[in-house]
């Protein structure tokens, strides 16, 4: 592999990187209060909203309903409108935050709605707020399913992002593309997924120890 291959490489993971970060960042600020709120305005929720629950989780699942793709393509008017522009590293930060917010919130769910509900039932009847129960319980006691969600969230942002790449967001996807398929060149394929393996599991390895050493039950 010549010197110039291999600084594009350097350059593509780069760019994959900074979309999977910021996105991730991104999806983790929005979706774990939409999970909140989705679990604690539910039916018995220490904030019980029926009307407020069921039209949030309405939006939530059509967000998540629409493969990634089309919704790359269908907001382009938005992503012209945040960023400038309809390609590159940043144009494809908003369809991925877009598509990974909604994720993440119904996995983050799910760990919130694991938690024992006889701890929240003892800090009820020890005279805690709703919002004491909402920081000390309800969050703590999900917090390793929260991580592992997470983690689970920036392996399909890092897929994502390497499918944004085929409509000219740059990044690890884009050299395969270009490169790997439009050129026939087999090695700069076969260096792609080497280097999107690596990141996947390196990843899941740094997400699921987190999680172990966080989980005190």
């Amino acid at each position: 592999m010549s010197r110039a291959m291999f600084d594009l490489l350097v350059q593509g993971l780069w760019e994959t990187l900074v979309m999977t970060g910021v996105s991730g960042a991104l999806s983790f600020v929005i979706g774990l209060p939409l999970a909140l709120i989705l679990v604690t305005t539910d039916r018995d929720g220490i904030f019980q909203n029926l009307a407020l629950n069921r039209a949030l989780g309405l939006v939530v699942n059509a967000l998540r309903s629409v493969p990634f793709i089309i919704l790359l393509v269908a907001v382009i008017p938005l992503t012209r409108l945040i960023t400038g522009s309809a390609i590159g590293i940043a144009a494809a930060i908003v369809p991925l935050t877009i598509a990974a917010a909604p994720y993440y919130a119904r996995v983050a769910e799910v760990s919130l709605r694991e938690v024992d509900r006889a701890l929240i039932d003892a800090a009820r009847a020890m005279g805690a707020t709703r919002w004491t129960i909402l920081r000390e319980v309800l969050i703590p006691e999900a917090l390793p399913g929260i991580i592992s969600g997470f983690t689970v969230t920036l392996v399909t942002l890092i897929g994502a992002s390497a499918m944004a790449g085929a409509v000219g967001a740059g990044g690890l996807g884009d050299i395969a593309i270009r490169y790997g398929y439009q050129r026939f060149e087999t090695a700069v394929m076969l260096a792609v997924v080497a280097i999107l393996i690596v990141m996947v599991a390196g990843l899941q390895w740094a997400g699921d120890s987190l999680a172990r050493r966080i989980d005190k039950r």
